[in-house]
């Protein structure tokens, strides 16, 4: 991928300048390095789709919890997934008796978990089926797992979801997909493609950040994008830099910043400060037409998936 690159000048907040200088060579990540091949993703569908088949056949129609609906969501659902790519997250919608309902699992989500686990473990060929907080996960030895996050449908499209301490959580993945294609829609250029490089930067740097929290702050930083990656993630960097706090856009789980330490507060801006330093440098370097340097520090803040110098 050849981007534009342009004289370092931070734009009004919220705004990644789109003006362009000759010149140029590659200084960011094949594509096919960061986004997931057709490969991965006829992969992904294989494989929910066998997850899918067994799930049916655990909770059949008629049954006090049965098999209603299903839907990738996460990262491979928002087409914000980067490489490599080791997890699927399956909401599935599973319907539940009402006198059960009120009777066991209201008020008492682990013992749903525990039972959609119990079942699933007796149904699948799958040798390894575990729980990991808020969804039921399928181990298989290519390291393609399938988290499956069951859940019970509230009105207004909303969902209840296991919480991981015997809670409920209600959440709204349709609300958050749609969130996102609006905001790369608006901004005229690839916000998406902008998340994955981010994404590439946090995995570099000890992933302090989690996914979602991470797509949300780069949602919210630009107005409009324009063509250059290069520039966009320094501005990213720039204005996140002490400023981690959003909000959940489906309006549920507030501040997605409530997570973090005041260690990991501090550790993430140490990070952001070092790849601002570190990304300003790098396009100065190539304004000069050292492309060497410019190479070696996305290779620094980006990771090993940056290609070497020449």
């Amino acid at each position: 991928m050849i981007l534009e690159a342009v004289p370092v000048t931070f734009p009004e907040p919220h705004r990644a300048s789109r003006s362009s200088r000759t010149g140029r060579q590659a200084t960011t990540p094949e594509p096919c390095k960061v986004k997931p091949s057709a490969t991965t993703r006829k992969k992904v569908y294989e494989r929910r789709d066998a997850v899918v088949k067994v799930i049916k056949a655990a909770f059949p129609p008629g049954h006090d919890i049965s098999y209603q609906s299903h839907k990738i969501i996460g990262s491979l659902g928002r087409n914000t997934a980067a490489n490599p790519v080791d997890d699927i997250d399956l909401l599935v919608h599973l319907f539940i008796d009402e006198d059960l309902w009120n009777r066991r699992y209201r008020d008492d989500s682990s013992e749903f978990l525990y039972r959609v686990r119990k079942v699933l473990n007796e149904k699948s060929p799958v040798r390894k089926i575990g729980s990991r907080g808020q969804a039921v996960r399928f181990f298989y030895a290519d390291g393609l797992s399938v988290d499956v996050a069951p859940v019970e449908k509230y009105e207004g499209g909303d969902y209840a979801i296991p919480d991981g301490a015997g809670k409920w959580l209600r959440t709204n993945p349709g609300k958050h997909e749609a969130h996102l294609n609006e905001r790369n829609g608006a901004v005229e250029g690839d916000l998406k493609k902008i998340i994955r490089f981010a994404k590439k930067w946090n995995k570099a740097h000890s992933s302090n950040l989690s996914s979602f929290h991470l797509e949300m702050l780069v949602a919210r930083t630009f107005t409009v994008l324009g063509n250059d990656s290069r520039e966009a993630l320094q501005y990213f960097f720039h204005h996140n830099r002490n400023n981690l706090s959003v909000q959940d856009p489906a309006g549920h789980s507030g501040d997605l910043s409530r997570y973090l330490t005041l260690g990991a507060h501090v550790a993430l801006n140490f990070a952001f400060n070092a790849a601002l330093s570190r990304a300003t440098a790098a396009n100065e370097a190539e304004e000069r037409g050292d492309h060497r340097e410019a190479i070696r520090l996305w290779r620094i803040i980006l990771g090993d998936d940056f290609p070497m110098y020449g």
